[in-house]
């Protein structure tokens, strides 16, 4: 994610909604990573604490990255 700005689209409470957050990003095809400072995972209650889990991605992805997030989600029918 070098050369470009890096923007927060949305900050989470914990560790697994921002992970998916991430994953959802992902299969549209937008890099994203999460800043969080939680003592490299030993301390998830530090970033709690802070700002939280904030999923980041390039300037330029940032409106579809929300777009996305925003999305509510669906059920899929079995």
């Amino acid at each position: 994610m070098s050369g470009s700005e890096l923007v927060v689209v949305q900050t989470f409470g914990s560790r697994p909604e921002a992970d998916i957050a991430v994953s959802a990003l992902e299969a549209a095809g937008i890099e994203s990573m999460i800043r969080a400072d939680d003592g490299g995972s030993q301390r998830p209650a530090l970033a709690w604490a802070g700002v939280g889990f904030q999923v980041v991605v390039r300037s330029e992805d940032s409106d579809a990255a929300r777009a996305i997030l925003e999305t509510p989600a669906r059920s899929v029918p079995e």
